[in-house]
């Protein structure tokens, strides 16, 4: 294992202990926001408080599904996966961006269906107050649950954690329309019950711009795309500014989970010893995770017989 395979070793409990901690502090509000809202529902008259607590039954689910995710991505790195189990965290993001598609296609259809009925003569019940107090609640504790589980992502580099935290403010969105409808209901009259529906709707296509945000760049890794540009021209630099580096070419890059992979050639010296030349790599290493943060390097060192100058400058490094 080299060097830097046991920096990451030794870093993924630390941070898997923060994902798991996190996850753990959804589920809990999650199971508890759901009994609430379902008990408020059905006592206070509002199927659309019904509807969302019903709705955070599968925020539960999601949940669990987060935690198992990253209690996988966790156990590091072992002789059958010698990257680590990143994909995992990549993964749990793939699926909560179905959920949440699944989710906002089920807003929105109800939504549609609310608006046709109450134009052909439906109506609304009128909510009872607890409803409006309950979702109130719940739009606070989601939010606050969105920032802290931002937060965390961001600390640990998770991409499960963002996307879940982005799961926290697509819930908070859902509670706010029902909120809107609630109040319409029960401060504007019999006709602006249609707010409820047309709310839902609004915050469907949210979601589903959510949904999209977050999928994208999870099947981009999962399908192993290659870094952005701009990234892999600051892989370039710093390679080609390395000290006893004369060229580079057959750059490849991908990701996994947090972690960056990149796989390089490069020249130098013919006449270098092993011992320099292993220098080098590590000298490219470690200036590589500099300016990127998490780097897995693998790198293939050729002579340099004194020709093919445009490597320099990277035109000939292909991915």
């Amino acid at each position: 294992m080299s060097n830097y395979q046991q920096r990451i070793h030794h870093n993924t409990p630390q941070r898997n202990r923060q994902e798991k901690q996190c996850t753990l502090v959804g589920i809990c509000s999650d199971v508890c926001l759901s009994a609430l809202k379902i008990a408020t529902g059905i006592m206070g008259r509002s199927s659309a408080i019904l509807a969302d607590g019903i709705h955070s039954i599968g925020d539960t689910v999601t949940d669990v599904l987060v935690y198992a995710m990253v209690r996988l991505s966790g156990k590091g790195v072992d002789e059958r996966y010698r990257y680590g189990r990143g994909k995992y965290e990549t993964l749990a993001a793939f699926l909560i961006s179905i959920i949440l598609v699944v989710v906002a296609l089920g807003l929105m259809t109800e939504g549609i269906e609310d608006v046709w009925n109450a134009l052909h003569g439906g109506t609304l019940e009128r909510p009872h107050s607890i409803a409006l107090i309950v979702g109130i609640i719940a739009v606070i504790v989601k939010e606050g649950l969105y920032h802290y589980t931002r937060h965390k992502g961001r600390t640990t580099g998770s991409k499960a954690l963002m996307a879940y935290a982005w799961h926290h403010r697509a819930d908070a969105l859902s509670t706010m329309a029902t909120l809107l409808g609630v109040a319409g209901a029960m401060f504007l009259g019999e006709r602006w019950r249609i707010l409820d529906p047309m709310a839902a709707i609004v915050v469907s296509v949210l979601i589903l711009v959510l949904a999209y945000r977050m999928g994208r760049p999870a099947v981009e890794e999962l399908l192993e795309a290659s870094l952005p540009a701009d990234e892999r021209q600051r892989i370039i630099d710093v390679v080609t500014t390395t000290p006893g580096v004369k060229a580079c070419h057959n750059l490849r890059t991908r990701r996994n989970g947090s972690l960056r992979v990149v796989d390089i050639h490069i020249k130098v010296e013919g006449d270098l010893s092993v011992t320099q030349s292993h220098e080098i790599t590590r000298d490219i290493e470690r200036r590589l995770g500099e300016e990127l943060g998490e780097v897995l390097t693998n790198i293939h060192v050729e002579p340099y017989l004194g020709h093919n100058h445009c490597e320099k400058n990277g035109n000939d490094t292909t991915q």
